[in-house]
């Protein structure tokens, strides 16, 4: 039987095999990961997450993504059809601080827990150390040392940035070690789950090895000047000041490690900065706490093994919200593969990220970009992926496609209305030195459902209502 040996292949850029016409062919797109569209060129479906990319493509070299890209052209979209696709691979999507209410339906579609925080809402303790206190228990030796430092640490972290918000400034370096100091106290001597009312507490009423870290030199007087600005600034968190108790009263609700969660902070009004990024902080902290347990429980053979997909929305709120919250901010998501968390950063822009006060604080922010496993560009204006040039190479067709997505949506005569913007749900998938790859993202039937960011604009108003039709008996 004659049989036909298939042709050899060999992979080269486009300027090498260019000469070698009819037989050369694109390379396709990765089929590994969630289904997240159609390549807006050759149709092909395009699969791409972070998670699966990364775990096992081999093609990012961290589980991790930066989504960017102007407001209503699908951002969210990408992050919620990964984390359902995520979810049904076993690995738990996790929204730590949802800002606008957008994944709440898709949380509870999949059985997940849903938190609500902000005034006279739900509350989150920055004092208490979740479930790793009670984790601890169950371990012992360095496992059970690693836990509850990485706890103490993390409470530090949450705590100076609640400060550096209050103040628009980070607290000084022995203010920090006061911190500290009061926070191993309270962890030796106080029963149950402290509140900031008593980490103030113990700032006015120190015990000696407080006042020897704050070096009063045995004069109370010296040492009430050294603090007075510090215990200012927790009087404000713990008196319902311009945060009420959302950080200063015990915790409503723990998170469920078992199951898909998120916080619900869209109660919060979008002026209250502030507010918005303290929230954030405080969601932040609880959430990689969490997983903090999860892991180490794991470890030690005591839990199953668990991933999780993290959402950090609006990371530029927090970012921009005082001096010195890069740090903070890196500090708390900081990833790391061995702890088997994906991640996707959502943003509107680079300049949103790198448009901080301080040059120092500029050049950490743009670690946030280098260190993102792949970049997805939504409509973008060219001088936006100029900026990120540093970090990603675009080509001028690639820099053009994402600019006209940008681009204001056309009105249409016959229905009077907008069409819809030439940029809804296509993105340029960036990964390392490789030419982007462009994808349409369409919602399908059952995810309109979870998807539908005008709730509030469905009611039927009086502009929604059409004019009752002429008749002979109507006047005109």
């Amino acid at each position: 039987m004659n049989v036909l040996e298939p042709a050899v292949e060999f992979r080269g850029t486009s300027t090498q095999v260019c000469g070698l016409w009819p037989f050369s062919t694109g390379s396709g797109t990765p089929m590994t990961g969630v289904p997240l569209g159609r390549h807006l060129q050759t149709a092909a479906t395009v699969c791409c997450d972070p998670v699966s990319w990364f775990q096992r493509a081999k093609l990012i070299p961290n589980p991790s993504a930066l989504v960017l890209g102007r407001p209503g052209l699908g951002k969210s979209t990408v992050a919620r059809r990964w984390a359902v696709g995520l979810a049904g691979y076993g690995v738990l999507p996790m929204v730590l601080g949802d800002v606008k209410g957008e994944h709440i339906d898709m949380i509870r579609a999949l059985g997940g827990q849903v938190n609500e925080i902000g005034r006279d809402r739900g509350a989150i303790n920055v004092m208490d150390p979740g479930e790793a206190t009670t984790a601890a228990g169950r371990l012992t030796g360095p496992a059970r040392e690693r836990l509850l430092s990485a706890a103490r640490a993390r409470r530090l972290t949450v705590l100076d940035g609640l400060l550096t918000i209050v103040r628009k400034s980070p607290p000084t370096d022995r203010e920090q070690a006061i911190l500290d100091r009061c926070l191993r106290v309270l962890d030796e001597r106080h029963e149950g789950v402290p509140v900031l009312a008593d980490l103030l507490a113990v700032i006015q009423n120190p015990p000696e090895d407080v006042r020897n870290v704050a070096l009063d030199r045995g004069d109370m007087t010296r040492y009430q000047q050294i603090t007075d600005q510090l215990e200012a600034s927790l009087i404000g968190l713990v008196s319902g000041g311009r945060f009420g108790q959302t950080f200063g009263r015990p915790t409503t609700e723990p998170i469920a490690r078992d199951r898909p969660f998120l916080y619900d902070i869209s109660s919060i009004d979008e002026g209250d900065r502030d507010m918005q990024a303290a929230a954030l902080l405080a969601c932040w902290s609880a959430g990689f706490g969490s997983i903090e347990v999860a892991r180490a429980l794991s470890d030690a053979g005591l839990e199953p093994q668990r991933n999780y997909f993290i959402v950090l929305d609006e990371l530029w709120l927090a970012l921009r919200s005082g001096r010195g919250m890069v740090d903070r901010v890196d500090a708390l998501t900081r990833l790391n593969r061995q702890k088997g968390v994906g991640m996707v950063m959502l943003s509107h822009t680079v300049s949103d990220l790198l448009s901080l006060s301080h040059a120092e604080d500029v050049e950490k922010a743009r670690g946030f970009v280098e260190r993102a496993g792949m970049v997805v560009c939504g409509g973008l204006p060219e001088h936006e992926t100029q900026r990120l040039s540093g970090q990603l190479r675009f080509s001028t067709l690639e820099r053009e496609l994402v600019a006209g997505w940008q681009s204001p949506p056309s009105w249409d005569p016959a229905t009077d209305r907008e069409a819809q913007p030439p940029g809804v749900g296509r993105f340029l998938i960036k990964a390392g030195g490789r030419p982007g790859i462009p994808v349409d993202v369409q919602l399908t039937a059952t995810e309109r459902h979870i998807h539908d960011t005008n709730k509030a604009w469905h009611a039927h108003t009086r502009l929604d209502r059409q004019p009752a039709p002429l008749t002979e008996e109507t006047p005109a």
